[in-house]
């Protein structure tokens, strides 16, 4: 039998995890999502956690994707979840809710390595850079297939503002902005992008990724681009394959 692995995607909105067949990339049972306590503080999130973790009764390492800059396990960033965080042993904090091993992992990260094991970037060498566009804007690169962590290229300044204050889908939503001025505004911030890190592909992920029709004539890329294929399963999948690899 295939190893499976439990990878849990931790939002500022929903905690949601399954079993991973790691060596597939796909998920072995049907998503279980609770909804993230508010205040989503560090006590109540790992109670969250543990009850995602109980429900599926898998022995073994977890893997968690964060929504934080993530250092040997701490947090140095909160983004969509409580500012206790910031300083906190997620890892431990995880481990000590559940009784399992944790790897914990910045959530875009997650998001990226999923793709580039299972998905659009499969097989891909050279700069490669994942976004994905939701409450915020999230990014993971890849140089040569291997991760360099914890990018936070979604803050960048773009026409003297933060980026994905100005270009995440939240900001399509809540200021109901049309399929065009909302492409206009990424596709300034993928120019961007690509002037600072001349990538070979970008892989555009989030929610978003299921509609790349509404948007991506909008966009002129230097770079190869594509939407994510795990789409919304990504995080989970990904989380689990970093567990997969700290036990090898």
């Amino acid at each position: 039998m295939a190893q499976q692995l439990l990878g849990i995607d931790i939002g500022g909105t929903g905690i949601k995890g399954a079993p991973v067949d790691v060596e597939r990339g796909t998920l072995a049972a049907d998503r279980y999502r609770l909804l993230t306590p508010q205040p989503a503080t560090p006590e109540a999130v790992a109670k969250t956690v543990g009850q995602v973790v109980d429900h599926f009764q898998l022995d073994g390492r977890v893997g968690g994707a964060f929504p934080a800059v993530i250092q040997h396990g701490i947090a140095l960033t909160a983004a969509n979840v409580d500012k206790r965080w910031i300083g906190t042993d997620v890892r431990a904090t995880l481990e000590q809710a559940t009784s399992r091993p944790f790897t914990v992992i910045n959530d875009a990260d997650a998001a990226g390595v999923a793709e580039m094991e299972f998905g659009a970037g499969k097989h891909r060498m050279g700069v490669v850079i994942m976004v994905t566009l939701g409450t915020g804007i999230g990014t993971a690169v890849f140089v040569d297939g291997k991760l360099v962590p914890n990018t936070e290229l979604g803050h960048i300044e773009v026409g003297g503002r933060d980026a994905e204050t100005r270009a995440s889908e939240k900001v399509r939503e809540d200021n109901l902005l049309s399929w065009k001025k909302w492409g206009g505004r990424v596709n300034t911030y993928l120019q961007k992008l690509e002037a600072l890190l001349n990538p070979e592909l970008i892989i555009v992920g989030g929610g978003i990724s299921k509609k790349p029709e509404k948007f991506f004539g909008y966009l002129d890329s230097r770079a190869e681009l594509v939407a994510a294929k795990l789409r919304n399963e990504a995080g989970i999948i990904g989380a689990a394959v970093a567990a997969e690899h700290e036990e090898e």
